[in-house]
């Protein structure tokens, strides 16, 4: 910007004589832009701070810096100075290693960095011109000279497919290397389920439960099964919902572990998925595959006509997937009971009948307790063959991602009151109260929601719980539950768990 259009800051004095503004000292962290200039993201929340060009040779972006307000422009918007470079960001930097003049360079591919970065020839080690590289710097930046660096990892030519992928994991510092420790301890992990593994564990196995996820879904964390049962004097269904037990593999502290929780999830890229846990555990022990046993543990549920979990109990077990269905699929089952993917999966039906049935019932209680249904649209990327992204189309939803939803959502709400129940430590998001209209702007429907006399909050609430004896698993259809198991905790109707 013109010096003319830019007016130095008035020097002022706090009421208790404290130091004149303009050499006030803050810190924060430089955001560059493609256009040269940038900013500085100020730690205490103040508003930005812009830095033109000029002050942006000798810093890079995400440097964390000291900086100090020197001016303002004509638009009245405060105008920065760099006085002190805290510390230097430790990003990796990605871009095509190009040859100018006889100069080898980097091109940053993110243009915030607003440099290229010189490479010593001595330093480009088996890289060739305009192939991709990730470089670390050896010299930062100065008021009049560029960044150097070296090139740390050749990740290939630009037009590679999947080379998007590649980038955008380095660039965002998705952690994709396991550790020497953890990929040596995964390879102790025995190949299947050993009779050892069982021990203390409910056989599940001849039991239908079966994966539904999507077409490209890579691992299969849960199953489900659902069977028509009586509660009390009427009916209801028990509905059983199994994870894969990762804690029977990965014990606390142990070198898999730290390295999950560095991870802290998967991540989900089109054709790649860079998983949480080695290999051998994501796509092996801990996924469950279909007609394999696994080890898992099971939310076992009793679910009223109303859609009320009635009881509710936790337990190890050993199961064998009976099928590898997906969202597509079962919905065509439901949609035409008659059909050829019904004809297909005939001794599934009875079972997909009912995990319908039962989620209508949860759904229906959802709605009558005022819960909201967050319904969005979510997106797919579609790769042509040679791994290229070729468009993003919505997702469509059906019934049977909607059954898996309502199975996790009863599951995770039984979780939570068992956490609350044994006075463990947890994590509740406590969201604000209702909010009250006027009497001109009420919106349709709100007047026949429940009323709530509390503010809502999605911790359980301190309604008194009854326990009932293991004894009267006795008379379900799948088996007793051994007595070392938890006791069945009987849940009341409690409107702020949605």
């Amino acid at each position: 910007m013109p010096d003319n259009e830019r007016k130095p800051i008035k020097t002022t004095h706090s009421s208790g004589g404290g130091a004149p503004a303009l050499l006030t000292e803050f810190e924060g962290t430089v955001f560059g832009h493609r256009d040269g200039h940038g900013f500085v993201q100020r730690d205490d929340g103040q508003p930005d701070i812009y830095l033109p060009p000029n002050e942006m040779r000798a810093v890079l972006h995400k440097d964390r810096v000291k900086a100090r307000v020197v001016r303002q422009d004509r638009k009245g918007r405060p105008e920065g100075r760099v006085t002190e470079i805290i510390e230097r960001s430790s990003n990796p930097i990605i871009g095509r290693l190009l040859q100018e003049g006889g100069i080898w360079l980097v091109a940053p591919e993110d243009k915030r960095y607003g440099q290229d970065v010189l490479i010593p020839k001595h330093a480009i080690g088996a890289a060739r011109s305009g192939q991709v590289v990730v470089v670390e710097l050896t010299e930062p930046p100065a008021l009049f000279g560029q960044p150097v660096g070296r090139v740390k990892e050749v990740l290939g030519e630009i037009d590679d497919p999947g080379m998007e992928i590649e980038i955008a994991v380095r660039k965002y510092g998705v952690p994709h290397e396991f550790s020497d420790e953890a990929l040596a301890l995964a390879r102790t992990l025995p190949e299947g389920v050993r009779p050892a593994d069982k021990r203390d564990r409910v056989d599940l196995t001849d039991i239908a439960l079966v994966t539904i996820d999507g077409e490209d879904a890579r691992d299969f964390d849960d199953a489900v099964y659902c069977e028509s049962a009586r509660v009390g004097r009427g009916k209801g269904w028990r509905l059983l919902v199994a994870i894969a037990d990762v804690s029977a593999y990965v014990q606390t502290g142990s070198a898999i572990d730290v390295d999950a929780y560095e991870r802290a999830t998967s991540v989900y890229f089109p054709r790649r998925v860079i998983p949480m846990l080695p290999e051998k555990l994501s796509n092996g022990l801990c996924s469950l595959n279909p007609d394999v046993e696994r080890l898992c543990m099971v939310c076992d549920m009793l679910i009223t006509a109303k859609g009320e979990v009635h009881a509710y109990q936790f337990y190890p077990a050993v199961m064998h997937s009976q099928a590898r269905l997906t969202y597509t699929e079962v919905a065509a089952i439901l949609a035409n009971t008659r059909g050829p993917q019904a004809l297909q999966r005939k001794s599934l039906l009875p079972h997909l009948l009912n995990l319908h049935e039962v989620y209508g019932a949860l759904i229906k209680a959802r709605s009558e307790r005022g819960a909201v249904d967050f319904e969005t649209t979510e997106t797919q990327i579609l790769c042509d063959e040679a791994g290229r992204i070729e468009k993003i189309v919505p997702r469509t939803r059906n019934d049977a991602h909607r059954l898996i939803e309502e199975a996790m959502l009863a599951a995770n709400v039984c979780s939570a009151d068992f956490i609350a129940q044994s006075k463990h430590q947890g994590l509740f998001r406590v969201h604000e109260g209702p909010v009250s209209f006027s009497a001109s702007h009420r919106p349709p429907g709100i007047d026949q929601m429940p009323s709530r006399s509390t503010p809502c909050c999605c911790a359980p609430c301190s309604k008194p719980f009854t326990r009932r004896s293991t004894a009267a698993t006795s008379a379900w259809p799948l088996r007793p539950i051994p007595t070392s198991q938890a006791p069945f905790a009987a849940i009341p109707t409690c409107w702020c768990i949605g």
